[in-house]
């Protein structure tokens, strides 16, 4: 408890930069959203693709759907792994089944295909455009996006924590995906059988509804 209160001056000093600069990111993020043409393939990212970004990729799939876009999400380590019990609980009230969730890895092929990339704090968005060569206007900071005043730019993951944890890091997603889809442009229209996306091994994939 002592050791915790020591550190919190240190910790806000630390984020000072990202509570001032929240402001003049927000717009930027926002300015280049609504400059690039309607999205088809997302790609959602955090460490272990087993708390947040399922979570994040789950409410853009919902939203973006309509407009055919295909939303996957990853991570950087342990794949296979199912969504916790008390992410399952959290994200089931905010109308997102992680019930079937199984984590997958980020791969090449994976950050080739989608053409924005979603992460959760800046040395993730570092990671994708170093391993992967993507250009960093392709890759968002999920918390850039965050109408509310933050803490700290990275959104928190609340892997091995209690479900108050994980409501408050849903919560904190949620705004920020609905901020994400107000600022793209209005989505096409979409004819024809429906499109839903699936995932086979590493790849985002389409096929036809039947």
């Amino acid at each position: 408890m002592a050791d915790d209160l020591l550190m919190a001056p240190a910790r806000a000093l630390r984020h000072a930069p990202d509570r001032l600069l929240h402001p003049l990111r927000r717009r930027a993020v926002k300015r280049a959203l609504q400059a690039r043409p309607w999205p088809r393939t997302i790609l959602v990212v955090c460490h272990g693709n087993i708390c947040r970004s399922p979570f994040a990729a789950g409410l853009l799939s919902g939203a973006l759907a309509a407009g055919g876009t295909l939303v996957a999400s990853a991570g950087f380590v342990g794949p296979g792994r199912a969504a916790p019990a008390e992410g399952s609980i959290a994200a089931a009230r905010r109308g997102v089944d992680l019930s079937a969730h199984r984590s997958q890895l980020l791969t090449p092929v994976l950050a080739a295909e989608a053409q924005v990339i979603v992460v959760m704090d800046a040395r993730q968005h570092r990671m994708v455009c170093e391993r992967f060569g993507r250009a960093a206007s392709d890759v968002i900071v999920l918390g850039d996006l965050d109408p509310e005043a933050i803490a700290t730019r990275a959104i928190h993951d609340p892997v091995e924590q209690p479900l108050a944890a994980f409501e408050a890091s849903y919560a904190r997603i949620e705004r920020c995906v609905d901020a994400f889809v107000s600022a793209l442009r209005l989505p096409p229209r979409v004819s024809g059988p429906r499109i839903t996306q699936y995932t086979s091994g590493h790849s985002l994939q389409l096929r036809r509804s039947q």
